[in-house]
């Protein structure tokens, strides 16, 4: 299980997987941060595609083509704005993250690369959404061989410390020796 799931700090626009996933808003037709970058780098054809899927619901996904991305797939997973997580911002979060690996198992993808969605402008602590993301991931993986790698994109260094918490905390997180060999 160690050596499939792997913190990156970088663009995830950039990721060779067969599958990125996109912290997207409900209308699914870009935004700012993550969503518009993904969007930028996919083309018009991706919002194109987006506008007749009809929105997504928060804590739900859903996929199109990768387009202009080294990816071919981009599944766009909405999770929820932090209102003090008093509205159920925590399971609509690990939803959103389920139903993004349900539909990347349906697509057939064997290696997926995850933003930390909902810590942007959303305002999800981000300890907290690390925390989610990586039980949700470890659970996925743990009942679905198919999915053989897993990359939780960390736009920076503190984001980065973050997944990494939470992976030693679900001992996942191998040596720091196992690591540089």
């Amino acid at each position: 299980m160690k050596d499939r799931i792997e913190v990156v700090v970088g663009d995830i626009t950039q990721m060779q997987v067969d599958a990125i996933v996109n912290a997207a808003n409900t209308s699914l037709l870009g935004g700012g941060g993550v969503d518009g970058a993904i969007h930028r780098a996919a083309g018009p054809e991706l919002k194109e595609e987006c506008r007749k899927l009809g929105g997504c619901p928060t804590g739900e996904a859903k996929i199109t083509r990768g387009y202009r991305l080294p990816c071919r797939w981009v599944i766009h997973a909405v999770g929820p704005v932090w209102h003090g997580g008093t509205q159920g911002e925590e399971e609509l979060l690990a939803s959103c993250y389920r139903r993004a690996l349900e539909l990347a198992e349906e697509h057939g993808v064997r290696s997926i690369a995850f933003p930390a969605i909902s810590t942007g402008a959303y305002r999800f602590p981000k300890d907290r959404a690390a925390r989610i993301a990586v039980r949700e991931i470890r659970c996925f993986l743990e009942a679905h061989p198919t999915i053989e790698k897993v990359f939780l994109v960390a736009f920076d260094e503190e984001m980065r410390g973050f997944y990494e918490k939470a992976l030693e905390d679900e001992g996942l997180l191998r040596a720091k020796n196992d690591r540089d060999t």
